[in-house]
């Protein structure tokens, strides 16, 4: 067979399966494409310039048997492949994080601006789970040292194996940390983070898909701000004069702002049209 012919039974396949896409993709053609790409040793974005290229018996039943398992399990492709993009880098995965999809990605890509008011040479990383936005840190901000903090051992073992792949362990430390505590009086330029946000209902009618992922990395009460409360309630006294936070909260958000109507959230564009990242300079955040 052609890659064109199995891209195209693997996404009828995907389709008549009924699987959700939302794990690094967003449709049964992409995660088809991802998971042939990765078989095939082509990057995801150039599968469709290889349509007429003749697949092996051998990688054509490796194709075939990750998309049974993928339609059978409902397990997300990510963990099947040990493998997630994001902005264009390769990630290690396994089921010790959640699957890195963070539309922080996208800001970090123009390093902040407008926003960013002073050069960043220390950054934290909250919630770094894999470390993808904290390596993501380190190509925007190639003069910053960086902390990428978790609260779970398990995560930043995941973490640490991607600093060592990105080459930036020296650069970039990986901490044990319930939030700011174990940070004692250290102080940031910039704090990124992507903490849990998933309120209780919505934790409940999630797709099978996200029951193969760590719960306390999704889990946040019944309004989905049991972290984020904390962290603007301690932000400020880790960050240096007109600092910056930059926090993603899905769809937390109104709650979010029915909880501190007094607070200037700002929100800045990414493609999630209902604007989901908030950003705050360390005078705005509450005392």
């Amino acid at each position: 067979m052609k890659v064109g012919e199995i891209l195209r039974d693997t996404a009828r396949a995907f389709r008549t399966a009924g699987l959700h896409f939302g794990h690094g993709t967003a449709n049964a053609r992409d995660e088809a494409a991802w998971l042939i790409g990765h078989v095939l040793d082509i990057h995801p974005g150039d599968v469709g310039a290889n349509l007429g290229q003749v697949v092996t018996r051998r990688d054509e039943r490796r194709i075939r048997a990750l998309a049974v398992r993928r339609a059978r399990e409902r397990i997300p492709l990510a963990y099947l492949l040990q493998e997630a993009w994001l902005d264009g880098r390769r990630f290690y995965v396994d089921r010790r994080v959640i699957v890195p999809r963070s539309y922080l990605s996208e800001l970090l890509r123009d390093r902040l601006r407008p926003w960013l008011r002073r050069p960043v040479r220390r950054a934290l990383d909250l919630c770094t789970g894999s470390g993808c936005l904290a390596v993501l840190l380190a190509r925007a901000f190639p003069r910053a040292r960086i902390d990428a903090t978790d609260i779970s051992a398990a995560a930043l073992q995941v973490a640490r194996i991607n600093l060592r792949r990105h080459r930036l362990g020296a650069r970039v430390r990986a901490r044990r940390s319930d939030l700011f505590d174990a940070l004692g009086a250290a102080r940031y330029d910039l704090i990124v983070t992507n903490p849990p946000y998933v309120d209780t209902g919505t934790l409940r009618s999630l797709p099978p898909e996200y029951d193969y992922e760590p719960r306390p990395a999704l889990a946040a009460g019944d309004d989905g701000l049991d972290v984020v409360r904390r962290i603007l309630a301690a932000a400020r006294r880790h960050l240096n004069p007109n600092g910056l936070l930059i926090c993603e909260v899905g769809d937390a958000r109104r709650a979010l702002e029915r909880a501190y109507p007094k607070i200037p959230f700002v929100w800045p564009e990414t493609s999630d049209s209902s604007g989901c990242v908030f950003v705050l300079q360390r005078e705005e955040l509450p005392l």
